[in-house]
C-alpha cells in the first residue's frame, strides 16, 4: 500500500529585491477535529509594510493509486453555502510586523475525512480585488512598490477535515525485516520526526522526514542491520513515541 505525504508550497513573485511584505502562516498542516467546524488561521506580517493576502481554496480528491486532482468547491443541493471549506474573510490586510486571522468555517458532509488546499497569496491589490481600500490608497501602495519593495512570498498549505465520528486504529506490524504502519482507522495518522540512525552512534542520521497515512493507507521502512529508527505516531490529540531496532 502507497503512503501518503502531502506537502505544503512556497512560491516566490519577485519584482525586485528589497523588503516589503513578507508573510508567515505559521505550521502548514492544520486539522480540524471532528467535533469542531470552525478553525482560526493567523498571518503574520513580519515584512516593512502591508500585505494584501487573498486566501484561495481548492478541495483535494484522492483516486485510488494514491495521486490527488485539486478541484473547486462545489455548491450545495438546495442550500447557498458551498459544500467544503470556506475562508472568511477571504481578503486580510496584514500591517507590518501585524497579524491578521481568517476563519477557516466547514460546511458539508463528514462521512469521511476530506482534504483542501488553502493558498495565501499577496498581491497588489487592484479594483475587483474587494479589498477594503480607496483609489488613493491604492494608488499609493503601488507606488511605494515601483520604489523598490518587490518581493511577494505566498504559502500553500493542507488542511484536514477529520470525520464526525472519528476513529484511530494503527497496527505496527514487525515482519523482521520490514516495520509497517497500517492505518485501519478513518482519519489521517501522523508519522513525525522521523529519524534513522546509526544505533552506535545515535547523533549520525538521515534526514528527519515526516510522513501522513491517511485512512486504509500504509507506511513501511525496510530494517537495516545497525540502524535505530525512531519517531512519534500521532492519533489526533494523542502522541506516542516507537523506537525500532534493525
Amino acid at each position: 500500500m502507497k503512503h501518503v505525504l502531502m506537502l505544503c508550497s512556497l512560491w516566490l513573485v519577485s519584482l525586485g529585491a528589497l523588503a516589503g511584505p513578507q508573510i508567515n502562516v505559521g505550521v502548514v498542516y492544520d486539522y480540524l477535529s471532528g467535533d469542531k467546524s470552525t478553525y482560526m488561521k493567523r498571518v503574520f506580517n513580519g515584512g516593512t509594510s502591508t500585505a494584501f493576502v487573498k486566501v484561495n481554496i481548492l478541495e483535494m480528491i484522492y483516486d485510488a493509486d494514491g495521486t490527488y486532482r485539486e478541484v473547486p468547491l462545489k455548491d450545495q443541493a438546495g442550500a447557498t453555502a458551498r459544500d467544503g471549506l470556506m475562508a472568511s474573510p477571504a481578503r486580510l490586510i496584514v500591517p507590518a510586523n501585524g497579524t491578521q486571522g481568517t476563519r477557516l468555517l466547514f460546511m458539508g458532509d463528514r462521512d469521511k475525512e476530506r482534504y483542501f488546499r488553502v493558498r495565501f497569496v499577496p498581491v497588489v491589490p487592484q479594483a475587483e480585488d474587494d479589498f477594503a481600500v480607496t483609489d488613493e490608497e491604492r494608488a499609493d501602495y503601488k507606488a511605494s512598490l515601483a520604489a523598490g519593495v518587490r518581493v511577494l512570498a505566498g504559502y500553500g498549505t493542507v488542511f484536514f477535515v477529520r470525520p464526525k465520528n472519528t476513529r484511530f486504529d494503527t497496527a505496527l506490524l514487525d515482519s523482521g525485516q520490514r516495520y509497517t504502519l497500517r492505518n485501519n482507522g478513518n482519519s489521517v495518522v501522523v508519522v513525525d520526526e522521523f529519524k534513522d540512525c546509526a544505533a552506535a552512534a545515535p547523533q549520525e542520521c538521515r534526514p528527519t522526514l515526516r510522513h501522513h497515512i491517511r485512512a486504509g493507507s500504509s507506511y513501511g521502512f525496510d530494517k537495516e542491520a545497525g540502524r535505530e529508527y525512531r519517531f512519534s505516531l500521532i492519533e489526533g490529540d494523542k502522541s506516542r513515541p516507537i523506537a525500532v531496532k534493525g
